[in-house]
């Protein structure tokens, strides 16, 4: 038995409201978890392509990533991305603006933490100095190319994003159980990966595991990429600015303010 799409809604408003009430250090001590478990996706996505190089690295990556998600969503934490979707209570006004922004700007900066402490870990354990290398000169090249990305082209991927980040959360509130949200989720993961579209917490590990690995001597001999463009500043406005608005256009009008205009609204 599945949740209907009206029922998907009506439950949501309960769960954001939950959301945006929550104690601030509980809310960010989950969003710090959340940033971890997309950043271990991340790193396991970015180790299995290696395996296997080229484009079929890219769907194997992809397949790989969606375990991030699933964590968030069954181990329990709190995801910004996801999180896009406090719209649906706020527009049924049960929740405050104040409210929802609050909640997303904890559980951001608590997605920022937890994913640039993986990407810290991940550099400075050597964890990317597997396949010769191999892995951290793809990490580095990974960062460079997000960080090279046109302003527009980095929001419009972003919208593209987390329109399907936001519908792998809402098809998995379809199901009642876990195997159930598990296959839910799974596909609109792959797509948006294997699309190479742009997510805020996804890049939070990217981005700095490239800046990690290219400060590193001792991967020096593996980067080929030039790297005078990957730095801090650039990750921040020329990449994680733009992808972050456009993956809250994408979550928050694309999937919350049209399922709330369809199931919830009242003339």
């Amino acid at each position: 038995m599945l949740y209907t799409p009206g029922e998907i809604a009506e439950n949501y408003i309960g769960i954001g409201k939950k959301k945006a009430a929550m104690r601030a250090d509980k809310m960010f001590l989950l969003a710090v978890m959340a940033g971890i478990y997309i950043a271990v996706a991340g790193c396991g996505a970015s180790t299995a392509a290696c395996t296997v190089g080229g484009s079929a690295g890219k769907l194997v990556s992809a397949c790989v990533f969606p375990a991030g998600l699933t964590l968030v969503l069954l181990a329990g934490s709190e995801l910004f991305t996801g999180n896009c979707l406090l719209v649906i209570p706020l527009l049924s006004r049960e929740i405050t603006l104040r409210g929802m922004l609050r909640n997303w700007l904890i559980v951001y900066l608590g997605n920022f933490a937890g994913s640039v402490l993986v990407a810290w870990m991940v550099a400075y354990s050597h964890q990317l100095s597997l396949f010769e290398g191999q892995l951290a000169a793809a990490a580095v090249s990974t960062a460079v190319a997000k960080v090279s990305m046109p302003f527009l082209d980095a929001f419009l991927k972003g919208v593209l994003c987390n329109l399907l980040v936001c519908l792998a959360v809402w098809v998995s509130f379809a199901a009642k159980d876990a195997a159930g949200k598990v296959i839910a989720l799974f596909y609109p993961i792959l797509v948006f990966v294997v699309c190479g579209f742009e997510h805020s917490v996804a890049n939070m590990f990217y981005c700095p595991a490239g800046l990690f690995a290219a400060g590193l001597p001792e991967y020096a001999k593996a980067i080929t990429t030039d790297t005078s463009v990957l730095t801090w500043g650039n990750f921040l406005f020329r990449n994680l600015l733009p992808v972050t608005l456009g993956n809250i256009v994408g979550g928050s009008v694309f999937v919350g303010g049209v399922y709330w205009w369809v199931y919830l609204h009242r003339e």
